[in-house]
């Protein structure tokens, strides 16, 4: 049967916690490629405008902290820790300390819902060279299946977008369109992956168990060439046309993201917000699954699936 499996692994994506940060984050990000150093100071500003950090590590131990207790509580002693693939706590910083406490086998749930190369491919490159980086002694990571439609998964958004919804005046509830948003990727990535279907088919499941049929899927947050196609419409584009079919809310549905950072909090709660003003909508944002008890239970299931496989 081989090593136990002696820890569990959140993979996430990272983000600065201070303003001096923010340059530093960015280049790992890009790691060297051309981006013009005008877009690059735009994000820095971003930074700023969100309080000069990002929230997604602090979310990201909150998460691993309920996911250890939870596990806890269904007689599952298993010790939770996070690599990040872009700040600390890096991946290989973790993998070298659980090499050090002895763990030789740990599970890994990569901290995003859809696949792609960017959302999975990249991640499991980084944890492949964290462990090269260890040598011999380098945990073998396993990793979680895909939970785009987890029955828990769908419940914690299903329960967030109600949230909005709830903000919205009742007697414009009913017509208030959800407007499902996730991270834009290039075309040519997106067709050789099975992001976008994945990302319709989690839109889908919790518009219909929100009894829903006013639901689209937006994209936001794109970079990169202009010369070069991306996913769209656009969330700018959508909140616009919605406006102009006669919307008078939306409740825009980050199911692309599960921790509040710059893309959901500028991205979303500044510059998609404002544009909503402009064209005279409602603008109802659910919040990110975080650390929501049902998207943790979902976490603890995954893991333990790997663990009695």
């Amino acid at each position: 049967m081989g090593e136990r499996v002696g820890a569990a692994l959140l993979i996430a994506f990272g983000g600065p916690d201070r303003m001096e940060d923010v340059r530093p984050f960015l280049a790992n990000v890009l790691r060297g490629r051309p981006v013009p150093p005008a877009r690059i100071e735009e994000v820095v500003r971003h930074y700023e405008e969100i309080g000069g950090r990002s929230p997604l590590t602090e979310l990201t131990f909150r998460q691993a902290a309920a996911l250890q207790e939870q596990l806890r509580q269904a007689g599952v002693a298993l010790p939770v820790h996070v690599g990040m693939r872009n700040w600390s706590p890096y991946l290989h910083e973790t993998l070298a300390c659980l090499a050090g406490e002895g763990v030789r086998r740990a599970v890994g749930l990569i901290l995003a819902p859809h696949q792609s190369e960017a959302s999975w491919t990249n991640y499991q490159e980084s944890v492949a060279e964290a462990r090269g980086r260890i040598g011999p002694q380098a945990p073998e990571v396993e990793y979680t299946p895909p939970w785009f439609d987890h029955p828990l998964f769908i419940e914690a958004m299903a329960d967030r977008t109600a949230e909005a919804l709830a903000q919205v005046p009742e007697a414009r509830r009913e017509r208030a369109p959800l407007v499902f948003t996730a991270h834009s990727i290039p075309v040519a990535m997106a067709e050789a992956s099975p992001y976008v279907e994945q990302l319709t088919t989690s839109a889908r499941l919790v518009a219909r168990r929100l009894g829903r049929s006013a639901w689209s899927i937006v994209y936001q947050s794109r970079s990169g060439s202009p010369r070069e196609p991306w996913l769209e419409p656009d969330i700018g584009d959508a909140l616009r046309a919605l406006a102009a079919e006669g919307a008078t809310d939306v409740v825009v549905v980050p199911i692309g993201f599960v921790c509040d950072h710059v893309e959901v909090l500028w991205d979303l709660d500044i510059y998609a917000r404002g544009i909503a003003t402009q064209a005279g909508l409602g603008f109802h944002r659910a919040p990110t699954a975080n650390d929501h008890p049902v998207f943790v239970r979902m976490m603890a299931d995954l893991v333990r699936t790997c663990l009695e496989a």
